[in-house]
């Protein structure tokens, strides 16, 4: 896992800017400061302040895969995802070559959606496999090519590729909020493809956890009910 990751808190932007500011203060050397510097960037971007985000990525160049990771979501997100790919193929072939392997599968996670998603997605998927630190990235790989195919009308493909996110995704069970949603999304392509008994049953299981754990998720709730009126409950 990477080392900064705990400090996010992607519900809440004011105090994970809040807990990097902090912890910019505490890093040791150039090189620390400079990672840091670029998830206050990548809240900027969040933000839609590309221009507060330039400017931090600027400053962070003792950073190379983490700015240009940064800089391409950046990119991406502000609606260019051509001139965002190349830097998420860099970013991915230098933590290769430096054995940053969290940091390769957050890159090829990015690649896909930019670029060619079956290929990335293949690709990081061959990566994780190697790389045990970089295994957590198989969910959400496979959860973006789930979607991407439930969008494209391929819903039982979707159905067997979102099975596999959510068994990735059982594998760390402390991330039980990952699991509620892969089991949402499997639901969605199992309602999509006919197949809305199947789908009842995963989302009772989401929508479960999260009232035991004072969740509230409007897209498990909303999905539940749309579910329960097609089975005529």
């Amino acid at each position: 896992m990477d080392r900064l990751r705990p400090l996010w808190d992607f519900s809440d932007l004011d105090a994970t800017e809040a807990r990097f500011r902090e912890q910019l203060d505490r890093e040791p050397d150039d090189a620390g400061r400079a990672e840091v510097l670029t998830q206050l960037a990548r809240i900027e971007g969040l933000r839609g302040d590309f221009d507060a985000c330039a400017r931090l990525l600027d400053r962070a160049g003792a950073a190379p895969v983490r700015v240009d990771l940064e800089r391409g979501r950046m990119l991406r997100t502000s609606g260019d995802p051509v001139a965002a790919l190349p830097l998420f193929e860099s970013a991915f072939a230098r933590a290769v070559e430096e054995r940053q392997a969290y940091l390769a599968g957050d890159a090829a996670h990015m690649a896909a959606l930019a670029g060619d998603m079956r290929a990335w997605t293949q690709r990081g998927l061959d990566y994780a496999a190697q790389e045990p630190e970089a295994a957590y990235w198989r969910g959400p790989l496979l959860n973006n090519l789930g979607w991407h195919l439930h969008e494209a009308g391929a819903h039982e493909e979707a159905v067997e590729v979102f099975e596999r996110a959510l068994q990735a995704r059982e594998e760390y069970p402390e991330r039980a909020h990952d699991i509620a949603i892969a089991r949402y999304a499997l639901a969605v392509a199992l309602r999509a493809a006919g197949r809305a008994q199947e789908a009842l049953a995963q989302l009772e299981d989401a929508h479960g956890w999260a009232q035991a754990n004072g969740v509230d998720d409007p897209y498990i709730r909303d999905e539940l009910a749309a579910c329960r009126g097609e089975l005529g409950r």
